[in-house]
């Protein structure tokens, strides 16, 4: 049977993600010289400058929810990385994380994925600070190196892992979130479900991104916060900005307000 579901509008969140602590997302490894970096940071091909891709922050927040709700990790992704993923249409219609991050292609019961996070790249100004005062060990970034003790033979072992110094800032940001309307969607719930993003973003800052993070790396701050809006008949405009924000404390105590907003502008369309 078909599906007829309409877009009702987009929420644009941009932002920009400051590196607090050193921060270490993994490159591929293969290549790496005997006597080189252990653990490499993932680069853009064409700059050669480390990035955050989309897929990273994406799966960060979505799993930081996961465990927030509890929900049970019954979907392999490979390489003994489980997710959760609805297995029933009943259980989906109220799943607020696979309503927003999305399900498998095999599950016929989905509905479109609310959620796009785009791949953030440094800012202009880090890349000028990083070329032309950064003491870094490789192009924008530090190697730490880290010892780990045999507990027996007292013997060292020394690695090193390639970071991108705290104080880099990474932006803007854009995630892409999505309103929708008909089979399977209601467009007053994908507005209340967008609480469920900023919730997700509230734990990424008080967890960490990337690798390495119980040891000190990834830690993350949100600043320069917009909120914009493009409703269905508005396409060729302009996304409306709704709010600036200088931190996400003060996103989270206006977000009833945005949400009223975003409900009346997508009244109107």
């Amino acid at each position: 049977m078909s599906k007829q579901i309409q877009l009702r509008g987009r929420i644009f969140l941009e932002f920009n993600l400051h590196a607090v602590s050193g921060l270490h997302i993994g490159g591929s490894e293969v290549g790496v010289e005997i006597g080189g970096v252990d653990k490499t940071v993932i680069r853009d091909p064409l700059t050669n400058r480390p990035y955050i891709p989309g897929s990273s922050l994406k799966g960060k927040v979505r799993s930081l929810l996961e465990k927030y709700e509890g929900l049970p990790q019954n979907q392999s992704i490979g390489q003994k990385v489980s997710i959760h993923t609805c297995d029933t249409s009943e259980k989906y219609a109220t799943c607020d994380v696979c309503q927003v991050f999305g399900v498998p292609g095999e599950r016929d019961f989905g509905t479109p994925t609310r959620l796009v996070v785009r791949d953030v790249q440094m800012t202009a100004e880090s890349i000028a600070r990083l070329e032309e005062n950064g003491r870094t060990d490789l192009p924008y970034t530090e190697v730490k190196t880290e010892v780990s003790i045999d507990r027996v033979t007292s013997a060292a072992n020394p690695r090193q892992m390639e970071r991108v110094p705290a104080g880099t800032v990474f932006g803007p940001a854009e995630l892409v979130y999505s309103i929708y309307e008909g089979d399977g969607c209601d467009s007053q719930r994908d507005v209340e479900r967008f609480a469920r993003l900023v919730e997700g973003l509230v734990l990424l800052e008080d967890d960490y991104l990337g690798g390495l993070g119980s040891r000190g790396s990834g830690k993350v701050r949100l600043a320069q916060i917009q909120v914009k809006l493009r409703s269905r008949n508005e396409l060729l405009q302009p996304a409306q900005l709704l709010g600036q924000f200088d931190a996400l404390e003060q996103l989270v105590a206006a977000l009833p307000q945005l949400q009223e907003q975003i409900r009346d502008q997508l009244a109107q369309a």
